[in-house]
């Protein structure tokens, strides 16, 4: 039905001619205007959808119940589900809102009638050291605004932190247990808040998410200006690398996963109305949350669950897609790994529920199908597990995922490839790097596989599992079982190709299929070795921010100017005011921050130009200082996607080991 090219250079010829006219259409198309997204998806659908029709109908052998017949059909269910979901996104990337304009109309509005209605703003706790809980505790008392009251959650009932709340002036709330998880500690708030302060907002904070100083003027102003909108919901930044950028070197070069979804894909959900609550930084009605019961419980994921009950009710979640709040990424794989393991088990038992967004009443045709895309994407995850092992299979057990020869596949997969990789680079601005993405869905799709499958015999009744946070990372890690899984696949795809050249019964020509199949070999070798060498996790040290300001040191009588390069709550890292090595007289000295006064420091030691030295603060200039660093973005992660440095950071990891 799909017939080949004659030769190579007739296929090659097409591939280099629709890459030529993907990277036209990059280059003059802009993907702020809905014409030229809807213009450059509709090609890459189309594209997508010939190589699916082409799947369909080429490369599946004949049915019977065998095999060699069942495992390609297993294989392309799943390729299925990853191609809806993509196409799916695709639709969805038509249209974007950007509320800002909104949010500066309503700031002002408030402002202009001196409107500042009350607010509780409820911080969520369980475990959470002192030096993660302090930053969006005093961040939250320190915001700008005049009725705000700072509500600590703690589910772990520790007397320690009620006095130091007592201390720094938060309130502190526990419960007798810990039923429900969360959305029972947040609906525990609820009915205590309402007894003493029923303030008609809540604000709802993690507890490692430290708010923007003007994070309530930027969103209550929006919240209020529709009695439609119920949630307001802001993106989540991070002030350190996740542990794939961070184990890859690649902080500086390689976008986190989720920056994709929080400033590309909710933009767009908005735009259809199907924005959904991320579980922090969000404020919500009060009103709304007791004509729906409280924050519902009924599954893991108590934010999309939140967001589609308001649906269900006619009120909506709306997302200001502006940088107010900063938070603590995942620090350990493990806890990335059972980060996305719940956020899946979430997504489905929502779908599940009686009243939830796919069986329930009260929801439109396009929320049930947005929802269906969150499902699909934790569906298809699947399609990763057998992208990497079908080489392996193909090579030792003999049984092809479909039978394709590299000149079909260069003929209809290959536009395909092209088309997905250069769209979802210029839709997302550069968040996006080829090999990089794919290892990243990598080093969860075996758990991701595992929670779907169990989720099949038991979709409830599991605990909550939280992401832990914080503690002493300063040692070298290894995440043995996940290491093995792609260390296995990578030795044996690297060893399906030495073989096919070496083996005694090798053919004296290499098939087209085995062509294909080598090619497809390299490429799962390649993603595999990426997530291999991200289970060897690299030391952290505690956590700086850059910068680069000009300050005073006060050195046995002396003031001396000097640069400050990088700054913690705890410590400092200094060169001279041109660059040169700083020349001090002793170990101890005074040091001047603006906003905050002269501080007492000590040298901890030198390395070339720089020292790093010791912060000795006052327990006031300490909570200035965790406010000042902690509320504010720093730039310090790569907001684009650099393959340069992506590659430079790899080579440095998997041949030189740094």
């Amino acid at each position: 039905m799909f017939p080949t090219a004659a030769d190579n250079s007739s296929i090659l010829t097409i591939d280099v001619g629709i890459l030529l006219g993907l990277l036209v259409m990059a280059r003059l198309l802009e993907p702020l205007r809905a014409s030229h997204r809807i213009l450059f998806g509709a090609t890459t659908a189309a594209l997508l959808a010939v190589y699916t029709l082409w799947r369909w109908n080429d490369t599946l052998p004949p049915f019977e119940l065998s095999a060699q017949s069942l495992w390609p059909r297993l294989f392309i269910a799943f390729e299925s589900l990853a191609i809806l979901y993509t196409l799916i996104s695709i639709v969805i990337l038509f249209r974007s809102t950007d509320r800002t304009a909104q949010a500066d109309a309503s700031q002002q509005l408030l402002a202009s009638e001196n409107r500042s209605p009350a607010v509780d703003i409820f911080i969520c706790t369980y475990d959470e050291p002192l030096e993660i809980l302090e930053r969006s505790i005093l961040s939250a008392l320190a915001l700008d605004y005049a009725d705000a009251t700072v509500w600590v959650l703690d589910d772990t009932r520790r007397d320690w932190l009620r006095e130091y709340c007592d201390r720094v002036g938060a309130r502190h709330l526990t419960r007798p247990d810990n039923k429900g998880a969360k959305a029972g500690n947040l609906n525990n708030g609820l009915i205590a808040t309402a007894r003493v302060t029923n303030a008609p907002v809540i604000l709802v904070l993690d507890a490692d998410f430290a708010p923007r100083q003007d994070f309530l003027k930027r969103t209550i102003g929006l919240l209020l200006s529709d009695p439609e909108v119920a949630i307001v919901q802001t993106p989540q930044f991070y002030y350190n690398a996740d542990p794939i950028q961070h184990n890859l070197l690649a902080e500086k070069s390689w976008v986190d996963d989720q920056r994709f979804f929080f400033d590309i894909f909710q933009p767009a959900k908005d735009a259809w109305g199907c924005a959904f609550c991320v579980g922090t930084s969000f404020v919500v009605r009060r009103d709304r949350l007791n004509e729906i019961s409280g924050f519902p419980d009924q599954a893991v994921s108590e934010d999309i669950n939140l967001t589609y009950t308001m649906l269900a009710h006619g009120y909506r979640t709306v997302w200001l897609n502006e940088p107010l709040s900063f938070g603590l990424s995942a620090e350990g794989i493990p806890e990335y790994v059972t980060q996305r393991a719940r956020w899946c088990l979430g997504t489905i038992q929502v779908a599940l529920l009686r009243n939830g967004p796919l069986f329930g009443r009260g929801f439109r045709f396009t929320e049930r199908w947005h929802y269906l895309h969150g499902v699909l994407n934790w569906l298809s995850k699947p399609f990763m597990v057998l992208l990497l092992i079908a080489p392996t299979i193909y090579w030792f057990g003999g049984l092809p995922a479909f039978e394709a020869d590299y000149h079909s596949f260069l003929r209809y997969g290959m536009p395909a490839l092209l088309a997905q990789i250069v769209y979802m680079s210029w839709i997302s601005r550069a968040r996006t790097l080829p090999l990089f993405m794919e290892a990243t869905h990598a080093v969860t799709c075996f758990a991701v596989t595992a929670t779907l499958f169990t989720a099949i015999f038991k979709p409830f009744g599991r605990p909550f599992k939280i992401t832990d946070k914080g503690g002493d990372r300063s040692a070298p890690r290894v995440q043995w079982k996940l290491a093995a899984i792609f260390g296995l696949i990578a030795a044996s795809s690297a060893a399906s190709i030495i073989w096919e050249f070496i083996s005694p019964y090798a053919a004296d020509e290499i098939s087209s299929l085995d062509f294909f199949n080598l090619l497809w070999a390299a490429i799962a070798m390649l993603i595999a070795f990426i997530a291999f060498l991200v289970c060897f996790e690299v030391p952290r040290s505690s956590h700086m921010f850059e910068t680069d300001e000009l300050v005073w040191l006060a050195d046995e009588g002396k003031i001396l100017s000097c640069r400050l390069l990088a700054i913690s709550p705890s410590s400092v890292r200094l060169v001279g005011g041109a660059g040169e090595t700083l020349e001090l007289a002793g170990w101890r000295y005074k040091i001047h921050l603006e906003g905050l006064g002269w501080i007492d420091v000590s040298m901890v030691s030198r390395s070339g130009h720089t020292v790093l030295a010791r912060l000795e603060p006052s327990a006031e200039q300490h909570q200035r200082l965790v406010v000042r660093l902690f509320s504010a973005s720093q730039d310090n992660i790569a907001g684009v996607a650099s393959l340069r440095g992506a590659l430079a950071g790899l080579l440095r990891r998997g041949f030189i080991g740094v």
